[in-house]
């Protein structure tokens, strides 16, 4: 009978869930957890900016026709230096400025051009790598701050704590709120940005691997005897 009782008592008892949207989670948290997650999501707008822009100037720059080579490898046996400078000048690739620069110093010992070929190459490689280290940052930084909204999250907990004289959940709510919403959303950019990163280095590589490819070929050129 007594059991029965607590089973009616227990169905009897109204249950109510209230669900909360992701601003009244925020919320919770607090002014700092409110500034810790801002923080974040201006990393978060920081990093798509600049992988979309990065991911777009690398794919352009990688794009070059097999076509180009042979045209310079066609004015250059025909003597038409000028024609070869001008085909450089008009295509907007690292290539195209290297074989260029390499162009502008015929004449000179093999040497000497092929040390010009490289400057150039190494500063288009500084322009590819342009605020990758800032997206690496932001990989590295963002979950970390998620890691201080977890600190701090557990401080305030313990403190209100410490302070209540009747401790409840909802009395420990907001640092947990804090603590898990800055750590979910630090991870979360933090992935993203560290997945960007490495895409994007990957894809430099490449461009990398063609600029050393087509000067070499053209510095084989160079070195072909002339009819």
């Amino acid at each position: 009978m007594f059991q029965h009782l607590l089973f009616l008592q227990a169905v009897d008892v109204p249950v109510t869930t209230e669900s909360k949207s992701i601003l009244d989670l925020l919320f919770s948290g607090g002014w700092i957890g409110i500034t810790i997650v801002s923080i974040q999501f201006v990393q978060s707008i920081i990093a798509l900016y600049i992988f979309i822009e990065r991911y777009l100037s690398i794919k352009k720059s990688g794009e070059v026709d097999q076509n180009f080579m042979n045209n310079i490898r066609s004015n250059v046996s025909s003597g038409n230096i000028q024609a070869a400078r001008a085909l450089c000048q008009s295509t907007d690739t690292p290539v195209a400025r290297m074989v260029e620069k390499g162009l502008a110093r015929i004449g000179k010992p093999l040497h000497d051009i092929d040390a010009a070929i490289e400057n150039v190459g190494n500063l288009e490689i500084f322009k590819l790598e342009k605020n990758l280290s800032t997206l690496a940052g932001i990989s590295g930084s963002a979950p970390m701050l998620g890691f201080l909204g977890t600190v701090t999250g557990m401080i305030v907990s313990f403190q209100q704590m410490a302070t209540a004289t009747n401790v409840t959940p909802q009395v420990l709510a907001g640092g947990i709120y804090q603590a898990l919403i800055t750590t979910a959303v630090g991870l979360v950019v933090g992935i993203f940005a560290y997945i960007g990163y490495n895409n994007l280095v990957g894809r430099v590589d490449k461009v990398v691997y063609k600029m050393e490819r087509f000067t070499t070929e053209f510095m084989d050129l160079l070195q072909e005897p002339t009819a």
